[in-house]
């Protein structure tokens, strides 16, 4: 009964508006939806509030749907969205925020309509007397004003997805429910800055690149649904519907055919219906949808980071936009007197209307190579290959096929068809059928191999095109084909150093030794082989590799930079010829020797106290053990940190939230009372003969605002499995570009290339505060190198070396970075 009062107490706003939107399809007859006279009662529009001076309709007709699917879907959203809002902000703001965006979003719509008008505008004059029923203005308005008390993980991808959605809709389907929608939409994000002005909601943050990924494929997904917009849409009003319009499958029954060609087989009307005919059955109905499922696969695969499904995204936009500019710009239309849309244009809004179809796609595209950074994971060459070989083999076979079997059935086409006329209607058969209503009529297929050759050609190649790339994202990454999967093996039963699994993640080539026994994980920037880490495997191959793979470095013209080396690796570099120099220190914890006792220990034990009075609790775990909505937490507290720094996310050494879906890497997680992560420690295994020996300190988060000491809390109770377990050591790692006891770097340039990376990027990333803290556990120091050829190369290795850290730096830092070398 308390839980009752609560959902009550929490929910009832959207309880009471559940109740009178059900209400309003009783007294409006269900399903069937309003009469025409409660339509005019309680819809709003241009002509209603200005003509009619039905003031209240703005908000009446938030409260009534026209039926059909569109009231069961506003009965759902609003038990979701208004239900989430109102937990979030409270039912007082909520109320306000429903009448506030509804009112505000068809008002400042129907100014906007009225301006339109009143210059002369086509749009706003052919739809004077239309009348809107959308309860989804002041539901998408209450859901955008609640994204201010949301995290800002899921505040920027609501705001995103939300008006995205409301701006293709717009584009696509044109009617004035969808400006007030977007109306709506802006009212609540300004009324969401206006309850929270000091949350900073209104400031868009440095996204991580796993967040980057999802808000691109998003956009991807809905841009791409757009066309399936305007099919649904009736009538079909907005800029973009003759690119939508390019998908249809609008067809007349045969019936209608010979009615309108009866009397006179050129009428316009007899000629159009004959070109719609010919697109009839279900090939042309795949031709249709296919171009928009490659964009749905596309997105799919940006969601996985995968850079060949943004190329996908970018190459199917870009053909949308060339097909939409030939068909649209540079093939004279005739403008159909059944569309009132194109008859009504006037001689700049028909250009401005084509120029936007065709200029909407290249701006999508634009966006996506723009981002392109954030998908580092590289599909195999060779899969890409044999994909591209594969549909231009495709490509060829079904063009023959149409050509010569067309011919061998030239007697089922009226008129009868020569070689050169199939040759020259061959394109059409790949473009989606609505491009073939705007080209002339030369022949129509009327036997049973000639439509099978007519329709299925362009519905099979976009069916391999689709099936493809739905294959290519499916299987394994670049990586996996370059030999991760060989490298793990002998990273587990040959072994390796702490900081080897470093070698695992994304971005890394492999080099196997002559006798398959050692491997080195590197990556080539600007003509530098910078190794991850040290050569791995079997300890006395490792050691002979470093001279194996300099050779083979400068067989291939690369300068070899062995970073994050240990000093049996750092020896054998000098003996080579190489210059070793300490760029840091590696902290070294024994669990067998763990016991926080004594005046030193004093900070781990507090941490440890105050964590365990205050609920919190340690888990180890999996990435892939976690629930859902813990995966969702630790994603967001992720993405917090991210947006508070300068710079962007780096890499290389320093893991994200997607090295931790690796399933062998562990998580130590810390769970207060409520079930909310409130920090998170990802530890790398290091092996031995195929048992795991040690841990490795990577990723670690905390709640903004959340309990003090989480750290060392989580850092103490991992030491306690680790001694359990009897792992040998645990490692919390090297923090990058820092010097404590163990690194006391000369004056060299290679000294003056660490201080001033380390410098530009202490106060974003605090390095050296990070090795203080590692500090307070009481570590065994031992140092960390980097081996290198020749000093002339310094400039060189160093701009690498910034770039493998942080890949986006821009040409004027790298000049400023090369001159400080010299100082």
């Amino acid at each position: 009964m308390p839980l009752v009062k609560l959902t009550l107490r929490r929910s009832a706003f959207t309880i009471a508006l559940t109740a009178a939107l059900i209400g309003g399809a009783v007294l409006t007859h269900g399903l069937r939806g309003p009469t025409a006279e409660q339509r005019l009662q309680l819809g709003t529009g241009l002509g209603q509030v200005v003509v009619r001076g039905r003031w209240w309709t703005p908000l009446s007709s938030v409260f009534v749907t026209p039926g059909g699917f569109e009231l069961l879907f506003v009965i759902v959203a609003a038990a979701t969205l208004v239900g989430v809002s109102e937990r979030l902000m409270g039912s007082v703001r909520t109320v306000l925020a429903f009448v506030v965006t509804a009112s505000l979003g068809a008002m400042v719509g129907i100014t906007i309509q009225a301006c339109g008008a009143l210059v002369g505008e086509t749009w706003s004059r052919q739809v004077i007397g239309f009348i809107s029923l959308d309860p989804v203005t002041a539901i998408v308005g209450v859901a955008m004003t609640a994204t201010a008390f949301a995290g800002r993980l899921w505040r920027r991808r609501v705001r995103v997805i939300l008006l995205s959605t409301t701006l293709v809709f717009l584009l696509y389907s044109g009617q004035p429910a969808d400006l007030y929608r977007l109306c709506g939409a802006l009212a609540g994000l300004g009324l969401g800055y206006a309850f929270r002005p000091s949350d900073g909601s209104a400031v868009w943050h440095r996204s991580s690149h796993h967040e980057s990924r999802v808000l691109l494929a998003a956009v991807i997904a809905i841009t791409g649904l757009g066309p399936a917009v305007t099919l649904l849409s009736t009538p079909r009003l907005g800029p973009l519907a003759p690119l939508g319009l390019l998908f249809g499958n609008a067809r007349p029954s045969a019936r209608v055919v010979l009615d309108r060609c009866i009397d006179l087989v050129t009428a316009p009307n007899c000629l159009r219906s004959i070109n719609l005919d010919r697109i009839n059955g279900v090939g042309p109905v795949l031709l249709t949808l296919l171009p928009l499922v490659a964009l749905l696969v596309a997105a799919f695969a940006m969601l996985r980071g995968r850079r060949f499904g943004a190329w996908l995204a970018i190459v199917v936009n870009l053909a949308m936009s060339g097909l939409a500019a030939l068909f649209y710009g540079f093939i004279p239309l005739v403008p159909d007197p059944t569309e009132a849309r194109v008859s009504l244009l006037t001689r700049w809004e028909l250009p401005l209307d084509l120029t936007i179809c065709t200029a909407f796609p290249i701006v999508i595209a634009i966006v996506v190579f723009a981002n392109m950074r954030h998908f580092a994971t590289r599909s195999s060459p060779r899969a890409v290959r044999l994909y591209l070989l594969g549909l231009v083999a495709t490509l060829i076979v079904l063009s023959a096929m149409y050509v010569s079997l067309g011919w061998i059935a030239r007697g089922e086409f009226r008129p009868q068809v020569r070689p050169v006329n199939l040759l020259l209607d061959l394109p059409d058969r790949f473009a989606p059928v609505g491009f073939l209503k705007v080209e002339p009529l030369t022949f129509r297929p009327v036997g049973l191999l000639a439509v099978i050759v007519s329709d299925w050609i362009g519905p099979v190649f976009w069916v391999a095109i689709v099936l493809g790339a739905l294959v290519i994202t499916i299987r394994p990454s670049q990586q996996a084909f370059s030999g991760r999967a060989k490298a793990l093996a002998l990273l587990k039963s040959g072994g390796g150093g702490s900081l080897s699994y470093w070698g695992m993640w994304e971005g890394n080539h492999y080099w196997f030794s002559a006798d398959g026994r050692a491997v080195v994980a590197y990556r080539v920037v600007n003509g530098v082989a910078v190794t991850t880490s040290q050569p791995f495997g079997f300890q006395d191959s490792a050691l002979a590799a470093t001279a194996e793979f300099a050779r083979f470095c400068d067989d291939n013209g690369w300068i070899p930079f062995y970073y994050g080396i240990q000093p049996e690796f750092a020896a054998a570099c000098v003996e080579m010829g190489l210059t070793a120099v300490v760029i840091g220190d590696e902290t070294l914890v024994h669990p067998a020797d763990w016991n926080p006792t004594g005046k030193r220990w004093q900070d781990i034990r507090s941490s440890i106290n105050r964590a365990e009075r205050e609920g919190v609790r340690a888990v180890w775990t999996r990435f892939s053990e976690l629930t859902p909505r813990h995966v969702s937490q630790i994603e967001e507290i992720s993405e917090l940190w991210v947006t508070e720094k300068e710079l962007p996310e780096m890499g290389f050494t320093l893991g994200g939230i997607d090295e931790l879906r690796d399933d062998e890497v562990g998580l130590m997680i810390a769970i207060d009372s409520s079930e909310r992560i409130v920090g998170i420690t990802s530890w790398l295994p290091s092996f031995s003969e195929g048992n795991i020996v040690g841990w490795t300190l990577d990723f670690m988060r905390r709640v903004p605002g959340g309990p003090n000491g989480v750290m060392e809390f989580l850092i103490a109770r991992a030491a306690e499995r680790f001694r359990d377990d009897g792992v040998e050591f645990l490692s919390l790692s090297t923090a990058p570009l820092t010097r404590g006891s163990g690194a006391d770097l000369e004056s060299t340039s290679i000294a003056r290339l660490l201080r001033y990376i380390g410098t530009r990027l202490e106060p974003v990333y605090g390095f050296q505060s990070l090795f203080n803290f590692k500090r307070k556990f009481q570590p065994e120091f031992r140092p960390v190198y980097m081996a290198y050829p020749d000093s002339l190369a310094l400039p060189t290795i160093g701009v690498a070396l910034a770039r493998t850290y942080v890949p986006s730096m821009s040409p004027r830092e790298t000049v400023r970075f090369i001159r400080s070398l010299g100082r």
